[in-house]
């Protein structure tokens, strides 16, 4: 059992330079490897650069394909263990936005690294693309989290 409360402080992380959109900057903080983060953005702006070219040089679109990207590799429920009386059980559990945005986006840098393109921002802006389209492995990891809670929900009881 925590010992403090918890703080009810978040850090402010900003907004990009180039397109002021603080989940692009949340996006390259969690790409960077090794506090690369020139890298991290030229991968980024790499994968932004495919996805407006997709969309035929529209910008506005192309933010909106990124953010339904995300949207559609967000997940609601996810299953917490809990141990009951000697007994492990998967119980279903509502997702934290914030926790919802950090699976999101490492589940699709994982899947961008699992990706057989050339570059990694190629990786990104493919597995973005089939994510807005509802395919791809990260968009599979979710419905795979949510089969599996759904499967549980007779336990769901023990959450409390």
């Amino acid at each position: 059992m925590p010992r403090h409360k918890k703080s009810e402080y978040r850090r402010e992380i900003g907004a990009d330079p180039r397109y002021g959109s603080q989940l692009i900057q949340k996006f390259v903080n969690v790409v960077m490897v090794c506090g690369k983060k020139s890298i991290a953005y030229k991968v980024v702006y790499d994968a932004i650069d495919i996805l407006i070219s997709k969309s035929k040089g529209d910008q506005e679109k192309a933010m909106a394909l990124f953010n339904k990207a995300f949207e559609q590799i967000m997940p609601v429920i996810e299953v917490r263990a809990r141990r009951v009386g000697g007994s492990v059980y998967q119980v279903p559990v509502e997702v934290n936005p914030y926790r919802a945005r950090a699976l999101a986006m490492r589940w699709l840098i994982d899947a961008a690294h699992s990706r057989s393109d050339k570059t990694m921002g190629k990786r990104i802006a493919h597995e973005m693309l089939d994510a807005y389209e509802g395919r791809g492995a990260a968009v599979k990891k979710k419905t795979d989290v949510h089969r599996m809670a759904e499967s549980n929900r007779a336990f769901s009881h023990f959450a409390w």
